[in-house]
């Protein structure tokens, strides 16, 4: 037994440790976690279906309907769900004294737990409640003067492209695009595409890593890189690739990064992380000021008010569980699924990808546009005649449907979609 599972189940039975007034697992399920361990010992396999059937069984996920929109909003594992109510009772036996006196005391161990997930400084992350807040903060809080250009994505999320815009109108400062292709399986060209906006006036190119729209992975440190010798500074969306493909936050050479911990680590909803480097954080302006606005401790940012504890600390839970499957194994999972239904797919000549098969180059997010269907007559059938939730897109030259499946989808409802939208396509 590794040690990082020893570590889970034992987290999992203490269920809060250190409380000392939160019940332990009952011993089914404890049972259910060392059936868990003996079959995720028993083939590392990327496609053991007995492993990941077990995997399924962890959530609560509907019987009725098939959740292929995992990129929204995440399920969350039983254990999750059960440890953000355990923490959630107690809070509210006297509110002011858990929350604050006892449960806001273990903040320091899961800043920790969650630095030892990211691969950095604990000194330079804190907890959010999602990517909007993590990027916002900075993108805000960044000193900037009029004429300051800033360099992003036309496939950048639109809370962030509107909280630029807001700067830009307010403050005089200049946006410059980058037009991308979708699909891309070439580093140079991404790489080039925002190498040619960036100039003398560059403070700071903004990058999304694993692209909502599509799934498109972006070559992040080599762009980075290229920034950086121009003298900019980068911030990197990392919404849709953290816990979903492998990598540590410093590899990435970002100065700044923001992602949601309730999509790909299916923490509770509500919660995220953001990263500053160290010699960064004192140059960044609170979005809530604390006492010392201009501090370099990265707790200056955790001047939010009342906020859920609960659903923080739950997040302790959903790592041990992502820990568990191993972060190598899911990454390759996810793929994996992607490509099984993607593939297949496309031996319809109806259908078309907007998303690379290449694991270098995407992930588990696909979006595809059958001929002679719009985005919504797809989205509409795939619900009301198969029970299929995914959503549509339509951003640039992007026009098309993006299904999304996450470690607990089976083989078996691929298969279904598989059917359905060959459906669809003859109807």
């Amino acid at each position: 037994m590794t040690k990082s599972r020893r570590s889970f189940l034992k987290t999992l039975t203490t269920a809060g440790a250190g409380f000392g007034l939160i019940p332990t697992l009952a011993a089914h399920e404890l049972e259910n976690l060392q059936l868990f361990e003996t079959l995720s010992t028993a083939d590392p396999t990327q496609n053991d279906e007995t492993f990941w059937h077990w995997v399924k069984q962890a959530y609560t996920a509907s019987s009725t309907i098939m959740n292929l929109n995992n990129g929204g909003v995440s399920p969350q594992p039983k254990v999750v769900q059960d440890a953000f109510e355990r923490f959630n009772q107690l809070a509210n036996e006297a509110p002011s004294y858990y929350m604050w006196r006892i449960l806001d005391k273990g903040r320091e161990s899961l800043r920790e737990k969650l630095a030892r997930l990211a691969g950095c400084n604990a000194e330079e992350i804190v907890i959010t409640r999602n990517t909007t807040e993590s990027l916002a903060t900075i993108i805000f809080g960044l000193p900037l003067k009029k004429g300051d250009e800033i360099v992003l994505s036309k496939f950048d999320y639109p809370n962030m492209k509107q909280a630029w815009l807001q700067r830009e109108t307010r403050e005089g400062i200049v946006l410059k695009w980058v037009d991308l292709p979708m699909p891309c399986e070439d580093d140079e060209q991404m790489v080039r595409a925002y190498e040619k906006e960036i100039s003398a006036k560059t403070k700071l190119v903004h990058v999304t890593h694993l692209i909502n729209w599509t799934g498109q992975i972006l070559p992040v440190k080599k762009i980075a890189d290229v920034a950086h010798k121009a003298g900019a500074e980068v911030l990197v969306d990392g919404a849709h690739s953290f816990a979903h493909i492998e990598y540590n936050i410093p590899d990435l050479g970002a100065d700044y990064f923001g992602t949601s911990l309730h999509k790909w680590l299916c923490a509770p909803f509500g919660t995220g992380l953001m990263y500053i480097k160290k010699e960064k954080i004192g140059k960044i302006w609170p979005a809530f000021s604390p006492p010392n606005p201009k501090s370099d401790d990265i707790r200056k940012f955790e001047a939010q008010g009342t906020r859920s504890l609960p659903a923080e600390y739950a997040i302790g839970q959903a790592i041990d569980f992502h820990l568990t499957i191993g972060s190598k194994r899911k990454a390759e999972r996810l793929h994996f699924l992607k490509e099984y239904w993607l593939t297949k797919a496309l031996e319809n000549p109806k259908i078309k990808s907007y998303t690379s098969l290449n694991s270098k180059y995407s992930g588990a997010l696909a979006s595809i546009a059958i001929e002679g269907k719009s985005r919504n007559e797809v989205v509409n059938e795939l619900m009301n005649k198969y029970q299929i939730h995914t959503t549509n897109v339509f951003i640039e030259n992007v026009d098309g449907v993006r299904i999304t499946p996450h470690v607990y989808t089976s083989l078996i409802e691929l298969d279904k979609l598989i059917n359905a939208l060959n459906q669809i396509s003859v109807l």
